[in-house]
């Protein structure tokens, strides 16, 4: 007889939403995590008082109150906005691409004169083969070259003329001097941390760490009725079809005896002068007044070079891939879901109510 109602594959967001609505049910669920520490790529730690985002960057942002309440009803969310700055030889520029951005890089003051600008820049291609000739015809050479080509470079490892043009699908321009990056009216950051909101997801699930489903799956299958597996599908299927592709990172963690090192929470590099492609200064995502500051550096690698997959290459022989795997997990009656198991990249808000959603049906609702 199984003991638990379902098993949860890993404990990142999706996996802990989906166990929090299924024990609120009633419902006896255990979670496995490959991982020593809970949270998948959304967990946090503290040091020197600062919490450190320990995977990179994350902004919760939504414009679905449902969703912001549910998220904040584990911990409040401060009012951080999230207005980065890209580094291109030394050079600032504002992000997203607004006002600010056109005026540094045009002196233009009016959104007509930016317009004006724009349209000159650009070099149309009426079925551009790819995401060189996609950015071109969409932003122009200046914004492509300083701001787009360098920074795509480094995270995919790969040429912009090796790309697809759908990576970049559409560039949008904000005609005002506005630095906020998301659009969404709910956004901000955990006053303490997304480990925290994880343990409190987790709180009526047995929760085991340092274990991989896919040693043993018959054994870890026998223990529950249902499995929620939110891994990678070729791992599942024991890559029995070939291996997906996907974009690693690594991150490297320094501590600087000073106040404030560079102003501001992100900065993205541009430029291949520099190997990483993004600065975390951590502090500044909760306004915390320390003595010393904490600030990581994101290094794009290739997947076999980690082991650990971040974001997915969705070409086409790729998703053809992945639908292989995904109807060998349905054959074996396993429920599939988040960013490594869709193989899809999921903002936060969507991870959750796609986890809420799951289990709704789960309970017949």
């Amino acid at each position: 007889m199984s003991t638990y109602d379902y098993l949860v594959v890993g404990s990142g967001l999706y996996g802990a939403t989906f166990a929090w609505e299924m024990t609120q049910a009633g419902k006896k669920c255990l979670v496995l995590e490959k991982r020593k520490q809970i949270g998948g790529n959304v967990s946090t730690e503290e040091r020197d008082g600062i919490t450190i985002h320990s995977y990179g960057a994350h902004i919760f942002h939504t414009s679905d109150k449902e969703t912001w309440d549910f998220f904040q009803s584990f911990s409040p969310c401060n009012h951080y906005v999230n207005s980065p700055i890209a580094n291109w030889h030394g050079k600032l520029y504002n992000l997203p691409f607004n006002m600010n951005t056109f005026y540094e890089l045009w002196g233009t003051e009016t959104p007509k004169e930016a317009k004006r600008m724009l349209e000159a820049q650009r070099i149309p291609c009426e079925n551009p083969k790819n995401l060189e000739e996609q950015a071109l015809t969409l932003a122009g050479r200046d914004i492509y070259e300083r701001l787009i080509k360098d920074y795509t470079e480094k995270q995919w490892g790969r040429d912009c003329t090796e790309l697809p043009p759908s990576i970049i699908t559409r560039i949008p321009f904000r005609m005002r001097y506005d630095n906020n990056y998301f659009n969404d009216p709910y956004q901000g950051i955990p006053i303490k941390g997304y480990t925290a909101i994880i343990e409190k997801m987790l709180a009526g699930s047995e929760v085991r760490l340092g274990v991989d489903f896919n040693d043993n799956q018959k054994g870890w299958k026998e223990m529950a009725d249902k499995v929620v597996y939110t891994g990678p599908l070729d791992a599942y299927g024991k890559y029995v079809y070939g291996k997906l592709s996907f974009r690693s990172e690594k991150f490297e963690l320094e501590k600087y005896e000073e106040e404030n090192h560079q102003g501001v929470a992100v900065m993205n590099y541009t430029s291949h002068d520099e190997p990483y492609t993004r600065s975390i200064e951590h502090k500044h995502f909760a306004f915390t007044e320390s003595p010393v500051t904490w600030v990581s550096y994101e290094y794009p690698v290739d997947y076999e070079e980690t082991g650990e997959p971040y974001y997915p290459i969705g070409d086409q022989e790729n998703l053809a891939l992945q639908k292989q795997y995904k109807a060998k997990a349905d054959e074996d009656g396993i429920l599939t879901g988040g960013r490594l198991a869709e193989y899809r990249y999921y903002d936060m808000d969507k991870t959750i109510i796609a986890a809420r959603n799951l289990a709704r049906k789960e309970l017949g609702q």
